[in-house]
């Protein structure tokens, strides 16, 4: 049997390249660590360093252009990130690129240059496809405009990402699963879920400092984002990344101001999915039970910090998890003993 491919991503942040709009939750120097780009050989250093650490066998490696707008830079400078990837694209090392860019920085020029410099996924920072939302945010595009630029993309073969935020001024529960539903419908074949965070030096630090904006709770943005996972999941809409990530800075000093921020977010997600699963399971205080589940779920089934473990050993008189490699997603058995 053939063993399962590995996917990277080798990251090339340029913050504040290519955006020249300051929208109410973003600071994109503290997203990106730094004010200034890298200069090509900083760029060609640190591709070279992640390479030596990804295995060449049954790997598919990608280099991703993240952190500004790349699609707003000049044509020529676009062109020059891009050219600075060839060697690697042209010996097979890499397989291609992917970028992040705005909805309304996207037209037929500038995806006729991308394929042909090879980039593969496109991800849009739609962060919401409600009208209201979006013009709070200060994000200055529409919803359709969002429809529109995924319709181009999918029409010119890439694979879509589409991003969302939670929680942003505006916003409520139900708009944020009208989001991911519109993100189904538009074709993304990726997503990134984002719980807004409020951080030092943005717009949105004035309005909460004023008591016009109230973040989310963590309790509540991961209730929202596990009842919005499944969607997704039910969809094959892949989820690159649930929460800020401790490796994309903003983590540093006091830049975090407020907001539904934790260094495990994603796992706290799947150990709330797994609690509602588990909690289907008849109490008996008096059955010993073992819970059979699929090992990549293993450690999400137990929970955060063994919550969920801990829950079930106060309904039975004792109890274990078990991996089963026949199961598939968040399937389940329970063996009483």
């Amino acid at each position: 049997m053939a063993s399962e491919i590995q996917h990277f991503t080798i990251p090339v942040f340029i913050p504040m390249q290519g955006c020249p709009h300051a929208c109410l939750f973003c600071d994109q120097r503290k997203i990106t660590s730094g004010n200034e780009a890298p200069d090509d050989i900083g760029i060609i250093k640190r591709i070279e360093k992640h390479l030596e650490t990804i295995p060449r066998h049954n790997s598919k490696i990608e280099i991703g252009f993240f952190g500004g707008s790349f699609t707003g830079l000049t044509i020529e400078r676009q062109k020059h990130y891009l050219n600075l990837v060839q060697p690697w694209l042209k010996s097979g090392i890499i397989s291609g690129m992917r970028l992040s860019t705005r909805p309304d920085y996207i037209n037929d020029e500038i995806l006729q240059i991308l394929k042909d410099f090879g980039v593969n996924t496109i991800e849009l920072g739609a962060q919401s496809l409600d009208d209201e939302v979006l013009q709070l945010a200060g994000r200055r595009h529409t919803s359709e405009q969002v429809r529109q630029a995924a319709a181009l993309i999918k029409r010119s073969g890439f694979s879509l990402g589409l991003q969302m935020m939670l929680g942003l001024p505006g916003d409520t529960f139900q708009k944020s699963i009208n989001t991911a539903k519109d993100i189904i419908s538009s074709g993304a074949d990726c997503t990134r879920i984002y719980p807004t965070l409020v951080v030092r030096n943005t717009d949105l630090e004035t309005i909460y400092n004023k008591g016009e904006y109230q973040p989310l709770t963590l309790g509540d943005a991961v209730e929202w984002c596990s009842s919005i996972m499944p969607l997704f999941e039910e969809a094959k809409v892949k989820i690159l990344r649930i929460g800020l990530h401790p490796g994309e800075g903003m983590i540093h000093g006091n830049d975090i101001i407020a907001g539904p921020f934790h260094v495990a977010f994603g796992e706290l997600v799947h150990t709330a999915l797994w609690k509602d699963i588990l909690l289907k399971i008849s109490e008996d205080l008096s059955a010993a039970i073992t819970v059979f589940v699929n090992p990549r779920q293993l450690n999400s089934a137990i929970g955060h910090k063994g919550s969920n473990k801990k829950l079930l050993q106060q309904r039975f008189r004792d109890i274990k998890f078990k991996v089963d490699k026949n199961l598939v997603g968040r399937e389940f058995y329970v063996d009483y003993r």
